[in-house]
Parts: structure tokens; sequence; C-alpha cells
């Protein structure tokens, strides 16, 4: 089974995401909005299909990332990411929510050995 097929996004923690937006768009170009911005590309083995990345700041206070006290949050997409969840919990992983499910994919968390947040994503492309 296919696991992890690409990064779906990078998060992390600002003192000010506006004014940090605004550097990102005036000094490297980034189409940001509120949300950061999305990278959008094609998949190597089916070009056909449309796929993205997105980067984004969030606020300095936001609980999004726990329990992990890291700054920084990496979104990983997979495939069947139920059969995932169930391989990660017989290894042990820790697995720090349900599946959530959304008209945009499936989401959950788990954290890494040194405690880093990790939202694994199954996209609806």
């Amino acid at each position: 089974m296919k696991k992890v097929t690409g990064i779906g996004g990078i998060f992390f923690k600002s003192k000010d995401k506006a004014a940090l937006n605004e550097w990102y768009a005036k000094n490297l170009g980034l189409p940001v909005s509120n949300y950061g911005t999305v990278f959008n590309w094609r998949d190597a083995d089916n070009p056909d299909k449309e796929a993205s990345t997105v980067w984004s700041p969030f606020a300095e206070d936001t609980k999004y990332f726990e329990p992990s006290t890291k700054d920084f949050m990496i979104n990983y997409r997979v495939e069947n990411l139920e059969a995932l969840v169930e391989e990660l919990k017989a290894e042990g992983v820790t697995i720090t929510d349900e599946i959530k499910t959304y008209d945009y994919g499936k989401f959950v968390h788990i954290l890494d050995p040194e405690g880093n947040a990790i939202e694994l994503w199954e996209p609806i492309d």
C-alpha cells in the first residue's frame, strides 16, 4: 500500500501572520491570502491529476499543533487514510485524534518519536 504520496502543507507559528504574509508576497512573490498560499502541481505518475501543497503561517498562540510543543507541523498527502491509521496503531504510533472528513478530504493527526505533530491528509482531488 502506498503511504505518503507528497507534502500537502507546511504550517508554522508566526508572531504576526498578516505581516509575514505581506513580506512573503512583497519579497518572494507568493500569492498569499489570509490562509497563506497554495502551490498547484501535477502528479508525476498521472499528469492529468492536479494536486496542491499549502504554505501557511498560523497565529503564535494556535492550539492546532497540540499536543506537540513545536512551532511547525507538516501535512503529508496519503492514500487510504483508514488503512494507514490501522497500520500506525498496530505499530504503536501516537494518534492524537479521530479521522475527520470534510468536502476536501480526510484528516488525522499523529506524533513522531520526537513529539512533532504530523497531519495526514487523504485529499479529494
